[in-house]
């Protein structure tokens, strides 16, 4: 029991200057929970004894628990209480096939849907600039997306694109590569690259994850036939929720 309590009190999640009291225990327990430390069907003290045990008022028990179960990580059972509610089925995505996240998603038989944050015509980054071999001056059409599968955020996506090949960025709306394909300029081979990163602040919130969870970030550069380079997508991708997977094979000696 003592150690049950050592993780609710404050000393254990509260720092000044670090924002709200309940944003804090928000974040903490719900790092506590990605963590294993409040396991599946763990059961949280009742909202008066957490209060006490933390040190804080039951308003901002309840406006962090609330946004824990808003996240789908809690559950609140009528007259038994609050659980940590059982982990998300996990997604497996294979590294082998060039699929757009609309197309996984219809094989997976989830229905995708996209939030549109920024889209149109920018100055490029000089990432874009070299994966998309643009010159002095070119800009880049752009779309920033964050990407939902059943109504769960997955993924946060940046698409740039060369303008003559996606000369208006306001007709992507769910899938990229139906606009691509209708124009005949969708890719046939890609370049991914993987590595783990930790969330920022504001992306953190739009995946509704704790900041500083450690995500997948995936550069892919995809090409034509003719091997031009026609898109550079830079993902954040839940290593919670997603597993991509490779099949290795033996190479000739």
């Amino acid at each position: 029991m003592e150690g049950e309590q050592a993780l609710y009190r404050p000393e254990a999640w509260f720092r000044a200057a670090r924002g709200p009291r309940y944003e804090q225990l928000y974040r903490h327990l719900s790092a506590a929970i990605a963590a294993g430390e409040l396991p599946p069907d763990s059961r949280l003290p009742p909202e008066r004894e957490l209060a006490l045990i933390a040190d804080v008022s039951r308003v901002t028990v309840r406006k962090a628990v609330s946004q824990l179960v808003e996240d789908g990580v809690l559950e609140q059972r009528r007259g038994a209480g609050t659980f940590v509610k059982p982990p998300r089925s996990r997604i497996e995505q294979s590294l082998s096939a060039l699929l757009s996240f609309t197309d996984y998603m219809r094989q997976r038989g989830k229905t995708s849907s996209s939030r549109i944050l920024r889209r149109g015509l920018f100055l490029p980054t000089p990432d874009e600039t070299i994966a998309l071999g643009l010159s002095a001056g070119e800009r880049v059409a752009r779309v920033e997306r964050l990407r939902f599968a059943d109504d769960i955020a997955l993924a946060l996506e940046w698409s740039s694109l060369p303008t003559d090949v996606l000369p208006d960025p306001e007709v992507v709306e769910t899938s990229l590569y139906d606009v691509l394909r209708a124009a005949g300029t969708a890719p046939t081979r890609a370049v991914q690259r993987i590595a783990a990163v930790n969330l920022t602040a504001a992306d953190a919130k739009l995946l509704l994850l704790p900041e500083g969870a450690a995500v997948l970030r995936i550069d892919r550069t995809a090409y034509l036939p003719s091997g031009r380079p026609i898109e550079f997508t830079r993902g954040l991708y839940r290593s919670d929720i997603y597993d991509f997977v490779a099949e290795l094979r033996l190479g000739a000696s």
